[in-house]
């Protein structure tokens, strides 16, 4: 059942007294579900965070959890090597998390070796995590078990985090042509007897499926690009895997709604961040429902437009998709997602504008992780009632409070900043706006409403 708890308080004071007792016992409760892969009693209450009224409003004593580092993920392959110039900003990125060899390729090739070694190199250099994925269409268990052989018992690389697969929803478009099908069915007998083959070698490792495409929350074909028929796969696996399964994952890129409909506008992208949420909440949902316990979540790629569009206003490589990029991260802090994986880490020549890192510069998204890098580690209670400004704060180790506040609309927002039980408080400011590259503002007094420029993300950091 979900509750959901919309409230404007006219009382200050008792809208302090209901922080505190009750979204903080329901939605650290809801929220931090996600972060652990231990069986744990299913939520019966969703809360949505209440607005101070025309306030952005903080409440550091409020924790909602810790916030997973493997949010800020991204993809890379060899197929998509970066250049010798793109070398020094991917290990800058903050990325914390790359999934191996990243789409369709790992289910048409081999991946040898010396790749492998390759990428290890790479990940240890970026100071990140690595997620490899097996070949399935193609390959057998053997083949997958060898490979965790190799990666963890003789190099002993301790690779944690495996996939099996890519998009298998999409299998039965490519069989057909060679007279066969593919379904949920064969699927999930083949998935598992991978799984059972790779465990069977490395049993610490952690596995992460079904990594389907397009998940939504929506089926009514109003502004979707999918069908029912995604909801039921992940429905079946989860049947049938759900034992097995450590991370449950999907694939999602919201535009274009069809083939021939064209990017996104900055108005879509703008309506589409909210969606995020019911995604995540929908998930969560599904997966009680069918293995009746908590699974971790993991979007191991996501962007905005699947296509190679380039150039427009809100194409992949735009500045306002970097905001977009900006909510929709805060948007999966705060849900608890486990890992979420951009796609991808660097794109040139034909392969579109998805990169964070081009051929010898960055992509405006970069900035946008150069922001979170400096986000801190504990999430706290934060709200706003204004849908175009949000707002995310967050604690770092050292008790550092750090507020991230996204504006998408394409004016400049005011509004005041109360953070529970200061009067006058400074802060760092950082700006990323189309002529601020995730800049130092210097300090500002955060006691007066601070202005928010149109299509920026602000970061505030209060020592």
């Amino acid at each position: 059942m979900r509750v959901e708890i919309v409230r404007r308080f006219k009382n200050p004071q008792w809208s302090v007294i209901m922080h505190r007792k009750v979204i903080f016992s329901l939605f650290v409760i809801f929220l931090f579900a996600a972060c652990t892969q231990s069986p744990r009693p299913i939520p019966t209450a969703t809360i949505v965070p209440t607005p101070y009224p025309d306030t952005l409003f903080v409440d550091p004593n409020i924790s909602l959890g810790e916030i997973s580092p493997l949010i800020y993920g991204s993809n890379y392959g060899p197929w998509i090597a970066l250049s010798l110039d793109g070398l020094q900003p991917a290990y800058d990125s903050g990325v914390s998390i790359l999934r191996f060899p990243a789409g369709s390729w790992g289910d048409h090739n081999n991946v040898t070796t010396i790749q492998i070694d390759q990428f290890m190199t790479l990940i240890q250099k970026m100071g990140a995590t690595a997620m490899i994925n097996v070949r399935l269409l193609g390959g057998t268990p053997e083949q997958a078990a060898e490979m965790v052989r190799y990666v963890n018992k003789e190099m002993k690389y301790g690779v944690v985090y495996w996939g099996i697969g890519n998009e298998p929803t999409l299998y039965d478009g490519e069989l057909k042509n060679l007279g066969e099908s593919y379904d949920s069915k064969r699927f999930n007998e083949e998935w598992r007897a991978f799984a059972k083959a790779m465990k069977k070698v490395d049993s610490s490792i952690k596995l992460i499926g079904p990594e389907s495409h397009q998940l939504s929350y929506d089926y009514s074909g109003a502004s979707t690009n999918f069908t029912k028929e995604n909801a039921l796969w992940m429905e079946d696996f989860l049947k049938a895997n759900g034992d097995l399964v450590d991370v449950v994952s999907f694939h999602r890129y919201p535009f274009p709604r069809s083939r021939v409909s064209g990017p996104a506008s900055i108005e879509d992208l703008r309506i589409n961040a909210q969606e995020w949420d019911k995604i995540i909440i929908y998930l969560r949902a599904m997966i009680h429902k069918e293995t009746g316990r908590d699974l971790p979540i993991a979007i191991t790629e996501f962007n905005s437009d699947y296509s190679k569009s380039v150039g427009g206003e809100s194409t992949p490589d735009s500045h306002y998709n970097a905001i977009w990029l900006g909510d929709v991260l805060g948007r999966m802090v705060k849900n608890g997602v486990f890992m979420a994986n951009h796609w991808m880490l660097t794109s040139k020549g034909g392969y579109g504008g998805w990169g964070l890192v081009g051929r010898s510069d960055v992509y405006p998204s970069y900035y946008t992780y150069q922001l979170y890098k400096k986000f801190g580690s504990e999430l706290v209670y934060s709200s706003s009632d204004s849908p175009d400004l949000s707002i995310y704060a967050a604690r770092s180790e050292d008790g550092t409070l750090t507020i991230m506040v996204v504006n998408l609309s394409l004016e400049e927002q005011i509004k005041a900043l109360r953070i529970d039980g200061q009067t006058s408080v400074k802060g760092e400011a950082w700006l990323f706006d189309p002529t601020h590259q995730a800049e130092n503002m210097g300090i500002v007094d955060l006691s007066k409403a601070p202005a928010f420029p149109a299509q920026s993300i602000t970061l505030f950091i209060m020592k």
